[in-house]
């Protein structure tokens, strides 16, 4: 199915005209970006962290330290995530990904607003573990810096057993997106003779710049240097 589930939590209830309930948008959402904020309860209190992630159809795959306390759960409470097949239970996390496309600029300060594209996922997460994290780490790679994974030397037993990989479903997702000039240019404000707009907003990647400790005659892959001035989004 190509439409997205709606549950209590990603009910679209304000700007409704905004929401996009299809699939598509949302992996258009995840595919323009490769960061995002996972959002946990550590310790009776609330906690955001910025991480990378990847995806495929079903999945958002997110990494980090086995240190980080909003991967592992707190140990004061003796929660702990699932790992891959297991039947523990744990807490619901959010995850947010937002891509901010520019600012409106209206005739009164009201009327501002910004142009955006962002998704929230809903899950519970499994901590994978063997060729499940070894995949989720390739999917995450690849989608941060495409070509790259087959270019680098791949993790060794020591460095996966360093790292977090989560896997939450994308069964419960909303998606919303923003665009357009501003609200007020058929109103009373129209009459103030004040500029409005939009002033735009894109990421480009630049050129590469070397390790100083490349030796010479060490080349930049095409992988790399395709994506020199070309948008992140």
């Amino acid at each position: 199915m190509n439409e997205l589930s709606v549950t209590e939590r990603t009910r679209h209830r304000r700007f409704r005209e905004k929401g996009r309930t299809d699939r598509t948008a949302l992996y258009e959402v995840l595919n323009a970006g490769f960061v995002c904020h996972l959002g946990v309860i550590a310790d009776g209190v609330p906690m955001v962290v910025p991480t990378v992630y990847g995806f495929d159809a079903d999945h958002l795959y997110v990494h980090g330290s086995v240190a980080s306390r909003s991967l592992t759960g707190p140990e004061s409470t003796g929660r702990v995530l699932p790992r891959a097949g297991d039947d523990v239970v744990a807490d619901t996390v959010c995850v947010t990904v937002t891509h901010v496309d520019g600012l409106v600029l209206a005739r009164s300060v009201f009327e501002h607003g910004v142009n955006y594209r962002s998704a929230m996922v809903y899950g519970v997460p499994r901590t994978l573990q063997g060729e499940q994290k070894l995949e989720a780490l390739r999917i995450l790679t690849e989608h941060a810096a495409p070509g790259q994974w087959d270019y680098a030397r791949q993790p060794s037993r020591k460095e996966l057993a360093a790292t977090t990989i989560l896997a939450i479903s994308l069964a419960e997702a909303s998606v919303k997106v923003s665009a357009g000039p501003p609200d007020d240019g058929d109103g009373p404000d129209a009459e103030l003779g004040l500029w409005a707009g939009v002033l735009p907003l894109a990421t480009t990647w630049l050129a590469p710049v070397p390790d100083p400790l490349l030796p010479e005659g060490v080349a930049l892959p095409d992988h790399i240097g395709e994506r020199a001035g070309t948008r992140l989004s």
